[in-house]
């Protein structure tokens, strides 16, 4: 067997992002395989979590289970779908600091300023990118748990208000642009 090193390989599709027709984009986060022991064996099942964005503020986040790992993935995009967040995006960054916790994982997201990009890891960078933020800095503390941590991400941006909307609906008046 002929090594290619570090080349990429030719025939080769990119595996990290598919984009279907609606505009969507999904990224497979995590996998695991889940053994449940039986009388005659163990009995294998899959876990896939897949994050659902369009790169406009819309991210969704879902965990899909079955006996092989496309039919999870699947039923992780569906579930991904029903479950979408709009995230308030301000110029290319988010309005406001915000800290989540959920279960041991706690995540600090903060904006930042123009031409930063996005400096979080793993499960937080999926899910920022694919919600459109372009710029911001993320800190996932406690438990590295993806699941959790994508859990603790979309909390934190569904708690996000913009302070102009949020002060017009206080007072009730229209929000000036």
């Amino acid at each position: 067997m002929v090594s290619t090193g570090n080349r990429p390989r030719p025939n080769r599709p990119p595996r990290e992002r598919e984009e279907d027709p609606s505009g969507f984009t999904e990224r497979v986060v995590y996998t695991r395989r889940i053994a449940k022991v039986v009388k005659g064996g163990r009995r294998l099942r899959f876990n896939a979590l897949v994050v659902v964005g369009d790169s406009d503020g819309n991210v969704g986040a879902g965990m899909g289970k079955a006996l092989v790992i496309p039919d999870a993935v699947r039923k992780g995009n569906a579930i991904a779908r029903r479950n979408m967040v709009k995230i308030p995006i301000k110029g290319s960054t988010i309005p406001h600091e915000i800290s989540v916790k959920v279960g041991a994982s706690i995540v600090v997201i903060k904006p930042a300023p123009e031409g930063t990009g996005i400096i979080a890891a793993g499960a937080m960078r999926a899910i920022l990118e694919l919600g459109g933020v372009r710029d911001v800095v993320g800190k996932s503390l406690g438990s590295r748990n993806p699941i959790n941590t994508v859990q603790a991400t979309l909390e934190a941006l569904r708690r996000l208000r913009d302070p102009q909307v949020e002060i017009a609906r206080r007072l009730g008046t229209q929000a000036a642009d």
